[in-house]
């Protein structure tokens, strides 16, 4: 696993041993890299369920200013500190050992241009988590919910405020970009 692009492309990264993560592809991450473009550029970022920090420090990588990190499996937490450290951006990171959820709740005032959501498949976590991010105002009125499911998931709960703006299949994985419905 590495960094694709960016001013540290190429940097290896650790991955988390065992069958816990599931690390987006290189394939994956560079199509949903394409289709942000310039919305990365100075962008503060939430990666809930960030797995080895992989898709945090390509945004970072890309020009992003600031990333919050929320793992809550201890390895998968140290194998991103470790990242973090290694590519040398820890001071433009705040790591967190938490529950996504517990996250959610326990910081209603944050603010993120761009949140990537990439849980365990077939867990249903998805439209959970966008149910907890309805009661707050986490994603900024142009910023892009990212999130990343097996391709036959489906995401049919009421979706209100955001709406689906893309989706795009590569393999087993469906991406699904979300936007809020007022932009």
């Amino acid at each position: 696993m590495r960094i694709i692009a960016g001013e540290m492309r190429g940097r290896q990264l650790k991955a988390v041993e065992g069958l816990h993560t599931r690390p987006t592809s290189d394939k994956v991450k560079g199509a949903i890299f394409s289709v942000l473009g310039d919305k990365v550029l100075n962008s503060r970022v939430l990666d809930l369920f960030a797995g080895t920090g992989n898709l945090a420090i390509e945004a970072l990588s890309r020009g992003s200013s600031e990333v919050v990190l929320v793992e809550k499996n201890y390895d998968a937490y140290q194998v991103i500190r470790k990242n973090l450290e290694q590519v040398g951006v820890s001071q433009k990171s705040k790591l967190l050992l938490m529950d996504a959820f517990k996250f959610i709740h326990r910081y209603p005032d944050e603010v993120f241009n761009l949140i990537f959501l990439d849980p365990p498949y077939r867990q249903e976590l998805i439209p959970k988590v966008l149910q907890s991010l309805k009661e707050y105002s986490y994603l900024s009125a142009d910023g892009v919910i990212i999130a990343e499911t097996a391709k036959d998931e489906k995401l049919t709960d009421d979706l209100y405020p955001f709406e689906i703006r893309k989706t795009a299949e590569y393999g087993d994985t469906k991406i699904w970009y979300l936007q809020r419905m007022d932009v």
